[in-house]
Formats: structure tokens, C-alpha cells, sequence
């Protein structure tokens, strides 16, 4: 059939090791939030997105808090107007009702049945839904995603350009143009993507938004909410809702 889903359940902090599938697939989580790494980049799902990944590209998965994840398989030439490339996309309410009940249909369900036309249904809206600003490339070279690393683990401290530069023997510049070759983002830009995305996780599980916010070097909860308006288009307080 031209399409599956899959419902599969996970304890936080489960790992789901780098793996690839002959077909394309759609990666939501109805509670809890993924980390999707591969090599070229890294996504962060919460409930309100899923995330898209085209046939053959290898990726590996990482569960934040306890996460119900719902898969959708697509075969390749199922329907044209597909993404064709990994994204982010929003997931309506139409969405996730169309994949909590694509879940009970089985798996050789009949041409022109109810089933199919659901399905139909199914592929259109992913075809329609928005995509969404949730992904964090990678550096190709390993000095490069050393820096990445580092500011991914320590989200909230400075990290001098100057020293960071000195440590790889280049200037300032040479490490700024080498940054935007690789990943098509300025260096602070690729900083400020990133805590924010980490802070999507802890934002996820509870906590205050004051400690997100200095968790991820911001100075004050206003800073931080203003940046974080400003990206997502809502305030932290109501992002989940």
C-alpha cells in the first residue's frame, strides 16, 4: 500500500540508533518531544510539529520525556506534491486526527475503500501544511562541529569567537566565512537557533521560563520571551498550548 502508520511508544531518554527506510516518512509525536539528528542537520519536534524525512536519509532519534510516536510511511510516488526535502511542518488538528485514526487501518486495506480515501486525505494535508522553522544544519568539517557541540552543551555561556578561531589557527573572518559555507547561517544566528531550539525541550517538561531563559544565556525572562515571539510567532507561556 502507498501508505502505513505505525504507532510506537518510548521511556525518556531512549535512542533510536541512525537507521534509513526505503520510504519517506513523517515522524510525529502526540506527546512528549524528538531530537532528529543525521548528518546534515538536526530537528526538534513538540506535539504541535512533525517531522518530514525523504526516502534513504539517515537519521537516528532521541526521546525528551516520555514520547507516543505516530509514523507515517509514504512510498515513494505516492503523491507529487510531497516535501522534497527533510522539514519541519505544523500539524492541525485535521492532521492529527487523520494520523491517531490512520493507526487502526490495516495494512492491506482495499482500493476505494474508506481506508484509501482517508489516506488520500492524509497525504493531502502533509502535502498542505506549513513548514516551520525548527531546523539546525550542521558543518560538514569536524573543527566546525566541535564549536556546534560546544555551544549545544553549554547554551549559556559566551563562547568567544576570537578564541575559538585561535584554537583552529584561522582568523576571525576565515572562521565567519567557513561557518556560512557550511551551513548557509552566520555563526551568531546558528547560536541563537540553537538555544532556542534546546530551549524547546526544557520549555516541554515544565519548567519556568526564567530558567530556560538563563539557562540559555539570556539576561532576563523579557529577553529571552521577545526572541522567542519573534522566531516561533508566540510567547514560551503559550507555545504548547
Amino acid at each position: 500500500m502507498p501508505v502505513a502508520v505505525m504507532a510506537a511508544d518510548y521511556p525518556s531518554g531512549a535512542v533510536v540508533t541512525p537507521h534509513r527506510h526505503r520510504r519517506a516518512q513523517l515522524l510525529y509525536a502526540i506527546e512528549g518531544v524528538m531530537v532528529i539528528e543525521t548528518e546534515v542537520g538536526r530537528w526538534v519536534a513538540p506535539p504541535t510539529w512533525a517531522v518530514w524525512l525523504p526516502a534513504g536519509l539517515e537519521h537516528g532519534t532521541r526521546m525528551s520525556g516520555t514520547v507516543r510516536v505516530r509514523t507515517v510511511y509514504v512510498e515513494p510516488g505516492a503523491n507529487e506534491y510531497m516535501p522534497r526535502q527533510n522539514c519541519v511542518v505544523a500539524v492541525s488538528p485535521l492532521l492529527r486526527e487523520l494520523i491517531l485514526a490512520a493507526v487502526h487501518i490495516p495494512l492491506d486495506y482495499q482500493p476505494g475503500s474508506r481506508h484509501e480515501m482517508l489516506m488520500e486525505l492524509l497525504l493531502a494535508e502533509i502535502a498542505e501544511t506549513p513548514r516551520l522553522p525548527l531546523y539546525l544544519p550542521m558543518p560538514s568539517s569536524a573543527k566546525l562541529r566541535a564549536i556546534c557541540d560546544a555551544i549545544m552543551q553549554t547554551p549559556d555561556q559566551p563562547h568567544a569567537v576570537a578564541d575559538w578561531a585561535h584554537s583552529l589557527g584561522v582568523s576571525e573572518k576565515t572562521l565567519y566565512r567557513q561557518f556560512g559555507r557550511e551551513t548557509g547561517m552566520t555563526l551568531g544566528r546558528w547560536r541563537q537557533h540553537a538555544r532556542l531550539l534546546l530551549a524547546l525541550e526544557q520549555l516541554a517538561h515544565g519548567e519556568k521560563i526564567i530558567d530556560v531563559a538563563l539557562n540559555h544565556g539570556y539576561t532576563s525572562q523579557s529577553a529571552f520571551t521577545a526572541m522567542f515571539r519573534k522566531h516561533f510567532g508566540a510567547a514560551p507561556s503559550a507555545f504548547y498550548r
